[in-house]
């Protein structure tokens, strides 16, 4: 099911390449089940192929939260996540994150952040105290194509994720490791309020 749901993704979806696909896919899942969460906050839906693979995880009694601002794209995800056998255990947020985040009353296990690249830092901020001590943070594309680490790379999204890598590097409140894996994630551990 998530070879058809990448190809259709490939076929239908502009900026196909935002799909984590399946070497991302398979860590993802990996994570979800090592840690077993009761509760994933997902921030960044795109076609729902990273929340399927998120899913797989979750405890017996787990939901997943996911969040996506471009309603357009919604119909795909809800179409994947039925085939998938999963509508009972996601729930699709449509609209503004930094909105969203506020109104869910909710304790995250897992957090998986993979939006807007200039907002992370307040992605982070908006969900610390929504995961609870000793969750998981994990964030998608932080070597952003090596930019990150190349000075001559002074775009707005670039300078944007250097400032949020520096301010992961220097919290005390996470543990922190970054996996080279397609364009860089980060992983964290919450070990601090």
């Amino acid at each position: 099911m998530l070879n058809e749901f990448y190809r259709y993704t490939n076929l239908k979806v502009l900026h196909p390449g935002m799909i984590s696909g399946h070497e991302q896919g398979r860590l993802l899942s990996m994570y979800s089940h090592l840690i077993k969460p009761d509760r994933i906050l997902e921030i960044g839906t795109y076609t729902g192929y990273s929340a399927i693979c998120l899913a797989e995880g979750l405890s017996a009694d787990g939901h997943l939260h996911t969040i996506e601002i471009d309603d357009e794209l919604t119909d795909m995800a809800l179409t994947f996540f039925e085939k998938a056998g999963l509508t009972d255990k996601i729930t699709l947020h449509v609209g503004d994150a930094l909105e969203i985040i506020p109104q869910l009353d909710v304790v995250f296990d897992l957090i998986f952040i993979d939006a807007a690249k200039k907002q992370y830092l307040d992605y982070y901020h908006a969900v610390f105290d929504k995961l609870k001590h000793g969750g998981y943070i994990l964030v998608d594309n932080i070597l952003w194509y090596g930019k990150v680490a190349d000075p001559q790379f002074q775009d707005e999204t670039t300078v944007k994720l250097r400032e949020f890598n520096n301010f992961i590097r220097n919290d005390e409140r996470v543990e922190k490791a970054i996996i080279q894996n397609r364009d860089g994630m980060f992983v964290l551990r919450k070990i601090s309020l």
